[in-house]
């Protein structure tokens, strides 16, 4: 196995660098075209990082003294959970919460501290057909942000991790106005951003720009590049409209 051909650096000041198994091209728990989780975590320990998120639910181990062991061996730890969930449909609300606590509490037991939420895209991940309208209504603006809320307090008082909300292409989330909106909606003791550059990018956004926008807490960053977007199925600069 091809190891870093020198020490990769880690930390700077307090910024850590990690990486996650979107990284390695793992979207879905399972996938017969994705690599193993253990060949994901020696690549990734063999590269020289310490630091990961853990991925779609379900790709790495679940149960967590079982994950523990296999990042134990590697001297990897966790940096956060990663969840999937569409906060501007109230009638999705039970199905979401099930599936971010089942990711909470695997991340609190790693002993991380932020829950990076991924809102849905509106079009089909794999065929790109539109499956809803890409901009909110106004009462489904106001309902994001009363959900984000809701749900970043349960995270903070039942499992002591905070909500950020990551910006993602083809995603309600994705341009800089509506990035500032989410603040604007949103209380910051709730939620809060994982500002990834490339979707920001990709939205039309100015990441420089954004960042003081964020309130005042040491928040996630994810740095995207284009084979990143690439492997999303996206490609340019671009905010997409549904086809009249």
């Amino acid at each position: 196995m091809a190891t870093a051909p020198f020490p990769l650096r880690t930390t700077a000041g307090n910024l850590c660098l990690g990486s996650g198994p979107d990284s390695w091209g793992v979207w879905f728990p399972e996938d017969e075209h994705q690599v193993a989780y253990t060949r994901f975590l020696d690549e990734l320990a063999a590269a020289g990082y310490q630091w990961l998120e853990l991925g779609p639910y379900g790709y790495l181990p679940t149960e967590p003294r079982r994950l523990k062991a296999e990042l134990d061996a590697r001297g990897l730890r966790v940096s956060g959970g990663t969840a999937f969930g569409a906060l501007h449909r109230p009638d999705a609300w039970d199905e979401m919460l099930a599936h971010v606590r089942e990711v909470a509490e695997l991340t609190a037991a790693a002993g991380a501290h932020h829950l990076v939420l991924i809102p849905p895209m509106f079009r089909d991940e794999k065929t790109g057909d539109y499956t809803e309208p890409p901009e909110l209504t106004a009462e489904q603006w106001a309902g994001f942000g009363r959900s984000a809320d809701r749900l970043g307090k349960l995270l903070l008082d039942e499992y002591g991790i905070r909500l950020v909300i990551h910006p993602h292409a083809d995603s309600h989330i994705q341009t800089q106005p509506e990035i500032e909106r989410l603040l604007n909606e949103s209380d910051g003791r709730y939620t809060n951003l994982c500002l990834d550059t490339g979707h920001v990018a990709y939205g039309g956004g100015d990441n420089l720009d954004l960042y003081p926008c964020a309130p005042d807490v040491p928040l996630p960053i994810a740095v995207s590049t284009r084979e990143h977007l690439a492997g999303c199925g996206l490609t340019g600069t671009r905010r997409p409209t549904l086809d009249r």
